[in-house]
């Protein structure tokens, strides 16, 4: 189960799916995608690859509490 831990308007809110956090968030705090077990298959790679641009994404809503 994936766990994203943001702080949205000075409080810590938890989210299980990607697509439900907030386009604005004051800052990350925890980016916890759950990762299938190896071996992996090639369409688990190509999910897996995927995280790094979500977590650069998720970077740039930040406003670090200033909005």
């Amino acid at each position: 189960m994936h766990e994203f831990v943001v702080l949205v308007d000075g409080k810590l809110k938890t989210y299980r799916n990607f697509e439900d956090i907030p386009e604005k968030i004051d800052n990350v705090i925890k980016f916890n995608p759950c990762m299938p077990k190896p071996p992996h298959k090639p369409h688990e790679h190509n999910r897996m690859s995927e995280w790094g641009a979500k977590l650069q994404e998720l970077l740039k809503r930040e406003t670090n509490g200033n909005t």
